[in-house]
């Protein structure tokens, strides 16, 4: 075998720091984007729901504890969105409309959380729920209205949300899902609404099996 020579050797040095370095900033290859990475480490974190109050399109507030013993599909959305957010609600009525009738509001709950409480008043998510078909009981579209808890909340779903200069939001979007207990058990790829309303429907029907 050749010995490597000196610009062999830093080659081969540089090679293996890439190498390094991309296990390091893939979680060991588990993961290819940033985004990815984001949502492994948020499932090992498996965060519980923050105290929130939240008003939703029929102007009533209340906490997360008025979803207490079911499950809660989540998004996160701004209504003068007219990109991603449409395609992230349109999916969700998806996965809404793939639930079985009798479990929706019993053994779960869908809600779309504004993050631009200011535009985002009961009277526009009455108006934004009906694009979407959203009855305002068994899928609520709601705000936030306390800064302090929202970007509490947004934190703790590892939700990424930047102003940009025409008054809208640059964020990342996905499907969470909280387990009756008010943990974030799965993070799942809005894109592929038919994945995520199987998992849903699986995860219902093995809680149904248990006796729950």
């Amino acid at each position: 075998m050749k010995s490597l020579r000196p610009n062999s050797f830093a080659t081969f040095a540089v090679l293996l720091f890439g190498i390094a370095l991309f296990y390091w900033g893939t979680d060991g290859f588990t993961a290819y984007t940033a985004e990815s990475a984001r949502v492994n480490r948020l499932l090992d974190a498996r965060p519980t729901f923050p105290q929130t109050t939240f008003e939703d399109s029929k102007g009533r507030s209340y906490s997360i504890s008025e979803f207490e013993g079911k499950y809660v599909f989540l998004t996160f959305f701004y209504s003068a969105c007219s990109t991603v957010c449409v395609q992230l609600e349109g999916n969700m009525g998806r996965v809404y409309e793939a639930v079985p009738a009798e479990r929706l509001g019993r053994e779960i709950v869908f809600l779309s959380v504004s993050f631009d409480p200011d535009r985002d008043d009961p009277a526009r998510l009455e108006e934004y729920r009906t694009f979407f078909d959203s009855d305002g009981e068994t899928w609520r579209m709601a705000r936030v209205s306390d800064r302090a808890e929202l970007d509490r909340l947004l934190d703790e779903f590892g939700v990424i949300v930047i102003p940009d200069e025409s008054g809208g939001f640059a964020h990342n979007s996905a499907f969470y899902l909280v387990d009756p207990a008010g943990t974030l058990i799965d993070v799942m790829d809005y894109t592929r609404p038919e994945e995520a309303a199987s998992e849903v429907v699986r995860i219902l029907g093995q809680e149904r099996g248990n006796g729950g």
